[in-house]
């Protein structure tokens, strides 16, 4: 069983950055490939950012690409997305989630494979 927990959001100006923090719980950090997933409101949930388990492979989605940075801390058990550039329409709430995989270089970026969730972290950018 593996508990994640976000933090990190808040209200920010267009233009502005953030970084959220996801901390994961259990002594296999590295085996899980982790993601962040978003959902504005009124949407689904929407990928947002892939990191494999370690921590070489990533991917985003086209929306947040050359704005958003995925990456891992393995020995602290933490995930991160530094935000940057955001824009009004990064309006959401973020979550964290978390699939073992079993080779580290593995990136998951399906929304029905993720076993595990954050609550979310709420991320408004006033313009």
């Amino acid at each position: 069983q593996v508990q994640l927990v976000e933090s990190g959001g808040g209200l920010v100006q267009a233009g502005g950055s953030l970084r959220l923090s996801c901390a994961a719980s259990g002594r296999t950090f590295s085996s899980y490939a982790m993601d962040w997933f978003r959902r504005a409101p009124g949407k689904e949930r929407e990928f947002v950012a892939a990191i494999s388990g370690s921590g070489r492979t990533t991917s985003y989605a086209d929306s947040v690409k050359g704005r958003f940075t995925i990456s891992r801390d393995n020995a602290k058990n933490t995930v991160y997305l530094q935000m940057n550039s955001l824009k009004p329409e990064d309006t959401a709430v973020y979550y964290c989630a978390a699939v073992q995989v079993p080779l580290s270089t593995i990136i998951v970026v399906n929304l029905d494979k993720m076993n595990y969730w954050g609550q979310g972290t709420q991320v408004t950018v006033d313009s």
